[in-house]
């Protein structure tokens, strides 16, 4: 499902969706994609729910109706897999500030906090390892963001940063996942860089460990286009 497309759409985090459909219809699995607008009770029988990245205002407007809804947070606790972008790792948290300098309270799904930094924009194209964990390659993405975010005792990297900054804390991490619970800075959008990545999602929601290959010259061949111009001097 893709959470609220009216609100949380501004950077083209939409492509995240499109790909786990294709990632699915691929392996000759029978996806329904479903865009829920934020005027839309959230249906909880998903298997996966795609979040994307705005600006200030919708962010709060977005989170406030995802509290009220409840139906995220009752989804998960089914065992539904959630995968969030910017705006919507941010949400997925515990707080974070709002366009009016007030701090919002989060889903409470991420033990993650946010604030607003105040030093320059991290703006760039990201390379991070991806957390051991996992068994992913390389994360390649492009950030845009002005938040800091600090991970909990109980909330684990998704990936450590070679270049680019990624939480913005300066301790080199990117990211933050816990169980089926992900969140991430990186626009790209970042799983059309990172198919793995869609794959992961789908392997979790059919509880395998393996899907059946697919043609990946296209997704790889961007990967690498994406990862030698991070590399290259300026």
């Amino acid at each position: 499902m893709w959470i609220y497309p009216d609100l949380l759409s501004t950077y083209g985090d939409q492509g995240n969706a499109l790909v786990v459909e294709r990632r699915a219809r691929q392996r000759g699995l029978d996806v329904q994609r479903v865009d829920v607008r934020s005027d839309q009770p959230l249906p909880t029988s998903g298997d996966i729910y795609l979040i994307g990245g705005g600006e200030d205002r919708p962010q709060r407007l977005a989170a406030e109706r995802l509290l009220r809804d409840g139906g995220l947070n009752r989804a998960v606790d089914n065992g539904a897999i959630v995968f969030s972008v910017c705006a919507g790792y941010q949400i997925l948290g515990r707080e974070f500030v709002n366009d009016l300098g007030e701090r919002s309270m989060g889903l409470g799904l991420l033990d993650v906090t946010s604030t607003r930094g105040e030093g320059e924009r991290c703006v760039g194209d990201v390379l991070a390892d991806m957390d051991d964990n996992l068994r992913l390659p390389q994360l390649t993405g492009f950030e845009n963001h002005q938040g800091i975010t600090h991970l909990g005792p109980s909330a684990r990297p998704l990936a450590r940063v070679r270049l680019g900054k990624g939480n913005g804390t300066g301790d080199g991490t990117e990211g933050a996942y816990n169980g089926t619970v992900f969140g991430t800075y990186m626009h790209g959008p970042v799983l059309a860089r990172n198919p793995q990545i869609a794959d992961l999602l789908i392997k979790l929601a059919l509880d395998v460990n393996a899907l059946p290959p697919t043609d990946d010259r296209w997704y790889e061949a961007l990967r690498q286009e994406r990862i030698a111009a991070a590399t290259q001097p300026a």
